[in-house]
This record gives structure tokens, C-alpha cells and sequence, in this order.
């Protein structure tokens, strides 16, 4: 009985030190895997603002558009979830123009016809950047496809009405909005009135109209946090 006793003991004791060790090796694991995951996180960081370095006139802007995504995820009462989505999605739906030409990028006046095609493989291009790690498995169909419109006339998917990630169509009109509040090389920033018409003229066209009309109200009634997001970067 005593020998029963004492076996039973040492296995216990051998199943604890397995379990401690398989505990010690999984938070091994996690840890070199958080590593790993965050220096790919400073690369695309790095490339991002090696895209806006290129560019004085875009310089700030997917910071910009990062937090407008936000302020108009919160104001349509999304989750926790999907507003970290719209954060992190919102820094990086520029990333392809990392892959596009400087004489493209940096030109100062309008594109060619031939130039606006090369441009507009952005969105692919930072699919295939990000897609390299499943860390941005989430943020891919902002990436992807923040320039689509509603009526179908976008790319590069030529995708119409719902059939647009929700969460892509935020983003476009958060884009939309800080392209046309920027200055550019052939035009100066619009005012906030010619901003607000020009998003009621692209409902059901260009933008969603429900998502539309939400901005619209933090364009009348947010006017100081949307100054403060333009003062900061």
C-alpha cells in the first residue's frame, strides 16, 4: 500500500513538472511571437512613414484619417473591436504607395490617365505587404478597398453599395474628407460649407448615405475635435 502511495506521489509529481513545463514553453512561445509581431509592426510602421516622408503634402495624413475613422465609428456606435480595426486600418490604407513611382507621387500637377491606373494599384499593393503576417488579417478589406464607391464606379473591385466592407466604407469617407480639408500642390484646402456639400452630393454615389449624413453631423457639431485632430499632426 505504501509503494502504491509513494508511485502515485512521483507521478504527480512528474505531471506537475510536465504541466510547468509545457506552461514555461507556451509562454516562451507567446512571448517570442509578441516579438516578432511587433518588430513586423515597426517595419510597416517604418515603410508608412517612409510614404508620408516622400510626400510633404500627405505628411499626417493617415493619422488623420485614422482618428476621423474613429470619431465616426464611435459616433455610429461600433464596438471596441471593430473601432481598434478602424484605428490601426486608418494608419496603414496607404501603405501600397509605397510601391508606386515618385514622379507619380510627388507630381505636382494633375495625374495622366496612364499615371491615375499606376496609382491606382495602391490597394493591392498593401494587401500584399500586409498580408504577410496575420496580425492585419482584420484590416486587409480597409486596405483593399477604401476607394470603392457606392454606385459601383470605384476600385479595385468595382464593388457596389453593401457589398463594400462596412468598415471600408468609413475609412473612404474619412479619406475623402482630409484629401479635401489638405492643401494640395494645384489647390488650396476647401472650406468646411464646400466639404459639407460636397459629401451630400456624393451620397448614394460615391459614399454610403447613412455613413454620410453621420459625418455630416460631426462636421456641424464636432467642429472643435476635428480642428484639434488638423492642429495635431
Amino acid at each position: 500500500m505504501e509503494e502504491i502511495e509513494n508511485n502515485s506521489t512521483q507521478m504527480e509529481k512528474h505531471e506537475n513538472s510536465a504541466d510547468e513545463e509545457i506552461k514555461r514553453l507556451t509562454n516562451e512561445l507567446a512571448k517570442v511571437n509578441q516579438e516578432l509581431a511587433n518588430a513586423y509592426l515597426d517595419g510597416i510602421e517604418t515603410l508608412r512613414y517612409t510614404v508620408e516622408a516622400k510626400d510633404p503634402y500627405t505628411k499626417g495624413h493617415s493619422d488623420r484619417v485614422s482618428e476621423y475613422s474613429v470619431l465616426l465609428g464611435r459616433k455610429i456606435g461600433l464596438s471596441e473591436e471593430d473601432i481598434n480595426t478602424l484605428k490601426i486600418g486608418g494608419l496603414f490604407h496607404d501603405i501600397g504607395k509605397i510601391g508606386i513611382s515618385d514622379n507619380i507621387l510627388l507630381k505636382s500637377e494633375r495625374l495622366t490617365d496612364d499615371e491615375y491606373l499606376e496609382i491606382k494599384n495602391h490597394p493591392e499593393i498593401g494587401v500584399n505587404i500586409l498580408s504577410k503576417s496575420k496580425i492585419f488579417a482584420s484590416i486587409l478589406p480597409i486596405v483593399q478597398h477604401h476607394h470603392e464607391k457606392y454606385d459601383g464606379t470605384g476600385y479595385p473591385g468595382a464593388l457596389e453599395g453593401e457589398k463594400i466592407p462596412y468598415l471600408a466604407r468609413i475609412v473612404s469617407i474619412a479619406d475623402s474628407f482630409d484629401a479635401m480639408a489638405s492643401r494640395r500642390p494645384y489647390r488650396y484646402s476647401l472650406s468646411m460649407e464646400v466639404i459639407k456639400r460636397e459629401i451630400e452630393k456624393g451620397k448614394g454615389t460615391q459614399f454610403d448615405p447613412r455613413i454620410s449624413d453621420k459625418f455630416i453631423e460631426i462636421l456641424e457639431n464636432d467642429v472643435e475635435t476635428i480642428k484639434e485632430i488638423q492642429d495635431k499632426y
